[in-house]
């Protein structure tokens, strides 16, 4: 598995990001290999959101990307916003349920 975290910071609408980034989701959801995402939005920070998503593997995730019906999404956020994006691999997991088997 590989995770993908993007920061961004918006210099546009906040609701029109949230819009492009719903439909950056919809597409992202329906690539092989995506297995599940989370948009956060900073608590005090309005204008900063965070986005971590899980790919089955770096090849799924590089392969959503690349497709042509992706630059369309890429632009709509660039224009509201500036990211940082970065994959990441897995070190350590902890649950609550840990604590039961502790």
């Amino acid at each position: 598995m590989i995770t993908f975290v993007n920061r961004f910071d918006v210099h546009g609408s906040t609701v029109e990001f949230e819009r492009a980034f719903d439909e950056t989701s919809r597409f992202f959801s329906a690539r092989p290999g995506f297995l599940r995402h989370r948009l956060l939005r900073h608590a005090d920070q309005p204008g900063t959101y965070v986005n971590i998503a899980e790919w089955e593997s770096r090849e799924h995730f590089q392969q959503a990307v690349s497709q042509p019906e992706f630059a369309p999404h890429a632009r709509a956020l660039r224009e509201l916003s500036t990211s940082d994006p970065n994959l990441y691999v897995d070190v350590l997991e902890r649950t609550v349920a840990d604590r039961t088997q502790a």
